[in-house]
């Protein structure tokens, strides 16, 4: 069974041609791909059977991990013809998901204890539980509003007031009843439609805070900045 889905679907626009001709996730950090920066911290922390969605050159992907033998993973792939959505992208791994599961932003550049994270779910019988990071800058984020004992209230998408600094980092563990939340055979994202839907029906969302490294590459700035730091 999946315990992890990397999101690698996106068309990549906000990078500006820096990607050219490959995928986003493909774009070397130090001398691997960004995308096989995941997968090692995947197996670091012992979650070897992973699932990648795929749309925009997905092939260049596929033709370089393969089925992950060479990494010790074992991937499947499902192939968007239009991407479907952070979210949208479950459809295809509808029956192949473990109970729990991790999904990553493929833009999500990491050194996360995903054991921790694991750990701190199921300690406190948490079925959803959202990584987040401090950001200088709310105005341009997905922000999260907590409650003292951690429970999400809102996600507020790049609020012009912000209350907090917490932002959605692209990390997530969840329970597969999520996929009663996902409409199939349609487009949706976590942070704009099926988070705020849960909160709506009252499940409980807990936020965990990361404070390992964490940087979104996404845009060209921060793609370069995480090279510098690499390399420092």
């Amino acid at each position: 069974m999946i315990q992890a889905i990397i999101l690698c679907a996106g068309y990549g626009t906000r990078m500006q041609g820096v990607n050219k001709d490959i995928p986003k996730v493909m774009l070397p950090i130090g001398n691997k791909p960004v995308l096989e920066h995941t997968l090692n911290l995947l197996k670091e922390h012992g979650i070897t059977e992973i699932g990648i969605n795929l749309s925009y050159k997905g092939a260049a992907i596929q033709n370089y991990f393969k089925d992950g033998s060479n990494l010790g993973l074992n991937i499947t792939y499902s192939y968007e013809e239009k991407p479907q959505g952070t979210s949208g992208a479950l459809n295809n791994f509808r029956n192949n998901l473990a109970e729990q599961f991790f999904i990553i932003y493929g833009d999500v550049l990491s050194k996360t204890d995903l054991e921790k994270f694991k750990s701190c779910a199921e300690n406190k019988n948490y079925r959803y539980l959202i990584g987040l990071y401090q950001v200088p800058n709310p105005q341009e984020c997905g922000i999260v509003s907590l409650d003292k004992e951690k429970q999400i209230k809102k996600f507020l998408e790049k609020p012009e007031n912000p209350t907090s600094n917490l932002a959605n980092a692209g990390i997530y563990y969840l329970h597969q009843n999520i996929l009663n939340y996902i409409p199939e055979h349609q487009f949706s994202d976590f942070g704009k439609d099926i988070f705020p839907e849960m909160l709506k029906a009252g499940e409980k969302l807990y936020g965990y805070n990361i404070d390992e490294y964490l940087i979104d590459i996404g845009i060209p700035e921060k793609y370069e900045r995480a090279n510098i730091e690499f390399r420092e």
